[in-house]
């Protein structure tokens, strides 16, 4: 009797049934596709992250960067390049000189490295590695003498009012000089520590990777796109602050969209000792053994270390710039608000729409209990009418969502994205700043956007047809409910 009846009302009142289900239909597969970007934009941030701090790097742990002091080494402060009285060769008044300094990035700091005992005891910890982020800078250049130096006396005369003799000599014969500035990014890590870190988000290419026994070894492994631009291979050497180191293996980050954390790697405590930071590092990188466990660590570091900058992947996030950073912003606000907007409308036109149906049945349902239906059949009645009628747009409102989702897959729209680093090549100068001054950039890269289909986004939209016709069917079903048989007498007459 429910079934022949239902189906009977249904059908008589077809066209408030299509737009029931297509407003709700409409909202349904706007939920989906907003849901759905929202995670493969959330998946892309984490490719970014990946390439930077590390495949399964839960939570990163830095020291909070001082005010860095002129000369001071290890804060990451301004490059000086001091050259005494005994620096280089000099020949026919010019002085040739080359030097280099491997020093931690602006913008880092280091710290003792017994944070790292302390950050893998703190519970649930399942891994934890160190590294120490650094930029080698070397110097060339042929400098003028000037015979004030030479002497060691004050200028008189006519020396005196031009401030000074001028230079002689130089690369150009008329007291100029001539340098050259080359900067590339260092990291050291325990080669040991291969779970976690920016070492375990790369592939290798050629050579291999960094093995236990590297220790204390002077070895190197490149980032394949700096040894191309350095005219670099297998078994070539690479120097750092002075020192030669082989390259034995190149590698590249496991996802195409994406760059690698650094252009060298090399075992930490050898990093350690050519920076003069020994049992120093500036970076910790903790995997959680359970996502649910991330929240109670980060809490515990932070009581451990409370110096320290800790920092989950979410947090992270905000750290991705571009275009990417930009369709994350526009997903999170308007994505969402529109979302909520239209669903709010569809469940208010299919309230409206069975409240409206009620009112034109009430001869119906006054007859109905005139012979014997109770208030609660009516109820469930009209409810299930609305329940099938917003059953029907979820299913329409899936296959809309599945339709837009392959499209957009389909175009794959390409996004920039970029994790804020260190740049050393900004220590070269530049506006803003003179020789030595560096600056924080994002090294960019092209993200092709994938947008996944979950159970869980079909879930929901299962649950908001549901609820929606359940929700016009409950405000209806109490509509018809109020109605009395004497109602229907008086339509009749």
């Amino acid at each position: 009797m429910f079934v022949t009846y239902l189906r009977r009302e249904l059908a008589g009142r077809r066209k408030q049934t299509a737009i029931v289900a297509i407003g709700m239909a409409l909202a349904i597969a706007l939920v989906i596709i907003v849901n759905a970007v929202s995670s493969g934009v959330q998946l892309a941030q984490s490719t970014v992250l990946a390439s930077v701090y590390g495949v399964g790097t839960d939570i990163t742990v830095s020291q909070t960067p001082a005010a860095p002091t002129e000369g001071e080494a290890g804060t990451g402060g301004p490059q000086n390049f001091d050259f005494g009285a005994d620096a280089g060769a000099t020949t026919d008044g010019t002085t040739t000189v080359s030097q280099s300094r491997l020093s931690v990035d602006r913008g880092t700091t280091a710290f003792d490295a017994i944070a790292l005992d302390t950050a893998s005891g703190i519970d649930n910890v399942s891994a934890a590695a160190a590294t120490l982020s650094l930029s080698n800078t070397t110097f060339d250049g042929a400098l003028p003498e000037r015979s004030t130096t030479d002497t060691g006396t004050a200028p008189t005369g006519d020396d005196a009012a031009v401030g000074g003799t001028p230079p002689s000599g130089g690369p150009d014969g008329a007291g100029g000089s001539s340098f050259s500035v080359d900067s590339f990014t260092v990291l050291g890590l325990d080669p040991a520590d291969d779970a976690v870190g920016p070492l375990s988000a790369v592939s290798l290419t050629d050579g291999r990777s960094l093995e236990s026994a590297d220790a204390g070894t002077n070895v190197a492994v490149l980032d394949a796109s700096y040894a191309t631009t350095a005219e670099l291979v297998v078994g070539d050497t690479v120097a750092i602050a002075g020192t030669d180191f082989t390259v034995v293996g190149l590698v590249t980050a496991s996802s195409a969209d994406a760059a690698t954390a650094s252009n060298v790697y090399i075992p930490l405590d050898v990093a350690q000792a050519l920076s003069g930071l020994t049992d120093q590092v500036t970076d910790i990188y903790v995997q959680a053994a359970s996502s649910t466990d991330i929240e109670q660590i980060q809490a515990d570091v932070e009581g451990a270390l409370p110096d320290a900058t800790v920092q989950t992947q979410s947090d992270l996030a905000s750290s991705v710039s571009g275009s990417l950073s930009s369709a994350s912003d526009l997903v999170k606000n308007l994505g969402l608000w529109l979302s909520l907007i239209v669903l709010a409308a569809a469940f208010l036109i299919a309230i409206l729409f069975t409240i409206s149906g009620v009112t034109r049945r009430t001869r119906e349902f006054g007859t109905l209990k005139a012979i014997g239906w109770s208030n609660g059949r009516i109820v469930r009645q009209v409810a299930g009418e609305s329940l099938v009628q917003g059953l029907i747009g979820g299913v329409v409102g899936i296959a809309v969502g599945l339709a837009g989702i392959l499209v957009i897959n389909l175009v794959a729209p390409t996004l920039t994205a970029g994790a804020a680093t260190a740049d050393p090549a900004s220590a070269l100068g530049g506006p803003g700043g003179g020789f030595g001054q560096a600056t924080v950039e994002a090294a960019t890269s092209d993200i092709v956007l994938q947008v996944p289909v979950t159970l869980s986004v079909i879930l929901i939209a299962v649950g908001l047809a549901v609820l929606g016709g359940l929700l016009a069917g409950a405000i209806g079903g109490w509509r018809a409910s109020r109605l009395s048989p004497s109602e229907a007498l008086r339509s009749i007459a």
